[in-house]
């Protein structure tokens, strides 16, 4: 099992309705446009996504500098269109009971949508330069991708 007590919660606000953020996280057309960090990129062809309830995911991002790869993915464990969506993070092939798991809640706001993005299962702070950087720069490529400004919390 995960250690729950590990993780890290990121909150952004974009000025973007939980519909539209929604699909950014559920259909891969919109997926492969934002789903990596700065300096890599997802390939189509390489995304898959079946946003239901035992459903999986995969993902391909690849280091636009390097070509090297690294493949993602996951069991959804939850579905709430335009509200949340929980699922696990990892291999494609790992074990849904012993691998990290993210939620992601969309809560309409004054002109936009407040997301909050909470990592169960791994350490990660402001500076790490692995999974909490990581993410961080992933929510920038979301925001940028949904073209809106994102203001944190």
């Amino acid at each position: 099992m995960i250690d729950a007590s590990k993780g890290f919660t990121l909150v952004r606000r974009f000025e973007a309705t939980p519909e539209e953020i929604w699909k950014a996280w559920t259909d891969p057309d919109s997926a492969a446009q934002w789903w990596h960090p700065r300096g890599a990129s997802t390939p189509r062809e390489k995304v898959e996504i079946d946003a239901r309830v035992g459903g999986r995911y995969t993902y391909t991002m690849v280091n636009d500098a390097t070509g090297d790869t690294v493949i993602t993915g996951g069991v959804y464990r939850e579905v709430a269109p335009f509200e949340r969506l929980v699922f696990t993070w990892g291999h494609p092939n790992s074990d849904p009971d012993d691998t990290p798991v993210i939620t992601v809640t969309l809560e309409p706001v004054h002109e936009g949508t407040r997301m909050t993005f909470d990592l169960r299962g791994v350490d990660g702070s402001k500076g790490d330069g692995y999974f909490y950087d990581g993410w961080q720069e992933v929510l920038v490529s979301l925001g940028d991708y949904l073209g809106q400004s994102q203001i944190a919390r």
